[in-house]
Parts: C-alpha cells; structure tokens; sequence
C-alpha cells in the first residue's frame, strides 16, 4: 500500500504543478499567445517546417525526449536508496527540467525555430554558439553510435521484440497517409494503428515462440548480429532523417506514444492491483542506502548526473529546439508540448522506481522482498551490461501486470518492444537533429554544400558509423565488427549530457534577462545548480580517469569541461554587461 500512497501522491504532485507553475509561466513569463506567429507556418517547406496537430506533435516529442533514460537512470540511481532518486524526479523535473524543456522550446519558437546553439549567439554572442555547437555534436555522435549496439542488445535480450519494432514502420506510414493525405479521422487511425502495433507484438512472441531464434540475425562474414543491426539500424536513420517529418518520423512517434501511455496504465494498474492483492508488495529496497558497495560513487554529485532523463536532461534541449519547434502550429500549444511532456516522463521514472522498490520484491529466481534488491544491487550498475541495467525493471513490471492476469512471457514481450521502440525512437530523433547541426555548423564556416538535407545526414551518420566501429583496445585503433566503439566514451556522456542541459538554461535565462525583471531567475536558479553539481561531478570523473590512466577520456572530458567554464564565463561577463547598461 506504501507504494501505490506514492504513486497517487506523485501524480497528483505533477497534475497540480501543470495547472498551477506550468500555466504561471506560460502566461506571465513567457507570454504566449495564439495571435504570435510560428515557424511552422512562416517557414512551412514541408519537410521539416510543418504545422501539426498538438497530439501528434505531443507524441513525437514525448517519445523523442523519453528514449531509454527514464528507465536505465532511475534502475542504476537506486543503488542510494528509492527516497533520493524519487524526490530528484518530482522536485527536480517541476522546477527544473519541465522548465528547461519548456523555456528551450519557446525561445527557439521566437527565433525561427533554430537550435540553442545557434540562438547562443544572440544572447551571448559567437564564440559561445561554436562551442555550444561542438558540444552537441560530441553528445549526439555518441548517442547515434551507441544507439545500434543498444537495440541489438535489446533485440537479444527480447527476441519477440524485433518482428514488431519493424512492423511498425509500414503502420506509422499508413497512419500519416491517413492522416496528412486523405484528412481521415484521427481517433478512428489511432485506434487502428494502436490495434495493429499490439497485434504484430502478438505475432512476435508466437513466432518466437514456436521457432525461437526466427528473429536472430546470423553471423555474416564474421560480424556478428550487433555490427549487421547497427549499419541496417543506421541506413533506416539516414533515409528517415531526409523525408518529410510527417512521412514516417512523427507518425511513429505518435504509435510509440500511445504505446507508453498503455504500458503506464498497465504499470499504474498493476501497482494498485499488486497493492490490493499482493502480500508481498512493498518496498523492500532501502529509502536511503547506508552501506553502499565500496565502487560505488556518492550519492553527491553523482546521483544528479546518473538519473537525468525522468528530473532534468540537456537532450530534451535539443528536441526542444530542434523538431518540435519546426512543428508547432500555435504558441499556446508548448506549455503542453514542453512543460507537459517533461512531467509526464517524471511519472515514467516514478513508475520505474516502483517496479523496483517494490515489484521486483515480488519474486524473482526464488527469493523474495530485500533478498531480491540485494541480488541486484551488489555493486556499481553504471559499468555493467544493458541486461543488468534493465532487468531489475523488467522483473519487476511482469511481476505487477501478472496481478492484472497477463502472463509473464507477454508482459516481457511488451516491455521488450516498449524498450525497443522508444531507443529506435531516440536514434531516429537524434539523427535529424544531427543533420541540422551539420547543415548549421556548414552554413557558419561557409561551406553551403555541405548544409543540404542529404550531405548533412551523409556527415551526421557516416561520422557515427565510424566511432561505432572503431576499435581503440589495447592501446591500437583499428575498426571492429561488433560495433561496441561508442561504449568507450559512454561514461562522458552522463556529465555532458547534464552540461547540455545546464548550457541550455544559460541561454533561457539570457532570454528571459532581456525582457527585463527578475523573472530570469526562473531559469537562472537551476541553471546555477545544476552548472555547479554537473562540474563537480565532471572534475571528480577527471581525477578517476587520471587514477585508471584512461588518457582517452581523461582528455576529451577535460576539454569539454575547458569549453564549459568558459561558455559559463562569457555568458556571466555578458550577462553583468546588459545589467550596468
């Protein structure tokens, strides 16, 4: 019962911070209104720019920041106890990472929807924007060369997942078809497409089950299934990047939104059912952890920058100044795109947080209540497999849906494609956004051929590919075939990626300073907090480095934590100068 006071309470918590500091913002800090124009309608060209109907655009949004985060962050950030992770993703994503959201999307729709990086200019001046702009781009390589080995792992830990995440291709065209082309009814598509997607997730665990390994891809002259599902997985992302958003990218979104709000009402009825049914559902994980593994980090700095997606995280900044604002049909719409997507990815975490602290204690391999926590969390999870990070969440979540009668293979082959789906959904978002990095940075240092549609996706995805396969073990570089590059610089990414997140506050408040007031500090608070947490845990990631002799990241962490100070200090002088003015 425990459990389901907490998630009722979260609930509540985020429903009231909508309708109360969420609309307090958009009304009297940002000052949104119907009457202002938009980029999607001043600068429609049908590709990118299109004005689109606020659900649609809310699904895409919404699985575009969501991706895997809210799920692996809290998973791993629980080794402190379930108290600190739970009020980080409450407090922390209500006032700041929905504000981070929501402020990024606003100031980009008031500069033609441009990205942050190219808006820092504006506020801050030039130098700050390239920096900002090598940043992203470090951050977003990493995420599209990542992204391959991550579904493959996926797709080996979930088989009946891979028939239904490629499935859902020719679904989410024909829902755009019907949609856009013929101006069908959109409950009635939706209903259909919805339909369709759990139908495939049905035919995928048969299959896989009466000829298990149907889905597995063979070795192929010697690369293994994780290097062919990362080039197929990144030829799909570069033809998707290149076609019109409302051809294949937001349509799927769209599906994989509607997906997660069924998976949420399954795990939200699965608490109350598990609460009301279920001797042995409480939370058997520790509120605050006191006697952590000896190789686990402190809970401060590092909790902040391991549990990002679900409380505040730089990512969100570049979807919110990348796609959706190119899509927006009306201002009023992002305090619903922006601030209430964020929310809703907070009572994701929630969910997750309670699939562990409670449900995994459920049952798992014959132990039950604390003994099961212990079994997981005897160490430092960051370093481990994505089996590993996604277990604990996986046992737990068939463990409360098997309250509501679904068995626990269909509710693993739910959770698999949810997983599955919501990764292809970020690779895809990533990749777009990528591409106009590219075209931006091309434009700035004059070299126009490069900014095009198809030469900037060539760049965004043949740049990837080679750090997803490159091969830098033992001291050599050479290219390998299982596309496990990336994972090499994988413990930078959850600092820069909080970094991103702070930067992006520097330029909302930037904003907000030349309105006039004091109604920067909405935006300059967090982004003093989380600047001083991410550089802390930056130098103490710095110092481990030097310790392991790991020079690779040693240097490249130091240089991004140099371009970070000193976008910081530009932006203070600049910040002191309009103020004396």
């Amino acid at each position: 019962m425990d459990a389901l006071v907490l998630m009722l309470v979260c609930g509540v918590g985020y429903l009231a911070a909508y309708y109360t500091y969420g609309r307090w913002l958009a009304r009297s800090i940002f000052g949104l209104k119907a009457a202002n124009p938009v980029p999607s309608r001043e600068m429609e060209d049908g590709i990118d720019y299109v004005p689109s109907r606020k659900g649609l655009l809310f699904g895409h949004h919404f699985t575009s920041i969501a991706g895997t985060g809210p799920i692996i962050g809290p998973a791993i950030g629980l080794i402190w106890g379930w108290l600190p992770a739970l009020l980080w993703v409450t407090l922390g994503c209500i006032f700041m990472g929905a504000v981070h959201d929501f402020g990024a999307l606003v100031v980009s729709l008031r500069n033609e929807g441009k990205s942050i990086s190219e808006i820092a200019s504006r506020y801050i001046n030039r130098r700050v924007r390239m920096l900002f702009f090598l940043i992203v781009f470090f951050a977003l390589l990493i995420i599209i060369a990542i992204f391959g080995i991550v579904i493959a792992t996926v797709f080996k830990l979930y088989p009946a997942s891979v028939i239904p995440t490629w499935l859902q291709i020719p679904i989410a065209i024909a829902l755009g078809w019907g949609v856009y082309k013929k101006n069908a009814n959109v409950a009635v598509c939706t209903i259909a497409a919805v339909a369709g997607m759990y139908l495939t997730i049905g035919l995928g665990a048969y299959l896989e089950h009466r000829w298990p390994g149907i889905s597995q891809l063979p070795e192929v002259w010697g690369m293994p299934s994780t290097g062919l599902w990362t080039i197929l997985l990144l030829i799909y992302c570069s033809i998707v990047s290149a076609l019109p958003v409302t051809f294949l990218l937001q349509p799927r979104d769209y599906i994989n939104a509607w997906q997660l709000f069924i998976m949420m009402g399954l795990l939200g009825a699965g608490v109350i059912g598990a609460a009301l049914f279920s001797d042995s559902f409480t939370l058997c994980a520790p509120a605050i952890h006191h006697q952590v593994p000896p190789d686990v980090p402190g809970l401060m700095p590092m909790m902040f920058v391991t549990i990002a997606c679900g409380a505040i995280s730089g990512f969100h900044s570049l979807v919110a100044s990348g796609t959706s604002p190119k899509q927006l049909a009306s201002e009023p719409d992002a305090l619903f795109i922006g601030y209430g997507s964020m929310l809703l990815e907070g009572m994701l975490a929630v969910l997750v947080i309670i699939c562990i602290a409670a449900g995994l204690g459920m049952g798992y391999e014959g132990l039950t209540g604390r003994a099961v926590w212990d079994q997981f969390y005897t160490g430092w999870m960051e370093g481990r497999s994505m089996k590993d990070n996604l277990q604990p969440v996986a046992a737990g979540a068939a463990n409360m849906m098997q309250t509501l009668g679904i068995p626990q293979g269909l509710g693993l082959a739910i959770f698999g494609v949810f997983v599955c789906s919501f990764a292809g959904t970020t690779l895809d978002t990533a990749v777009r956004i990528q591409r106009y990095v590219v075209a931006e940075i091309a434009d700035d240092i004059k070299i126009p051929a490069l900014s095009g549609r198809y030469p900037a996706t060539v760049i965004a995805v043949i740049s990837a590919a080679i750090l997803a396969f490159l091969d830098t073990s033992g001291g050599q570089i050479r290219f390998g075939a299982n596309a496990t590059g990336a994972l090499r610089l994988w413990p930078l990414f959850g600092t820069v990626n909080q970094l991103m997140a702070a930067l992006a506050l520097l330029v909302v408040t930037m904003y907000l300073r030349r309105k006039g007031g004091w109604s920067w500090l909405i935006a300059g608070l967090p982004c003093i907090l989380i600047l001083s947490i991410t550089c802390w845990a930056m130098v103490l990631n710095e110092i481990g480095f030097v310790h392991q002799k790991n020079w690779l990241l040693g240097g490249v962490g130091a240089v991004i934590l140099v371009m970070a100070v000193w976008m910081t200090i530009e932006t203070v002088i600049q910040f002191c100068h309009k103020k004396t003015e």
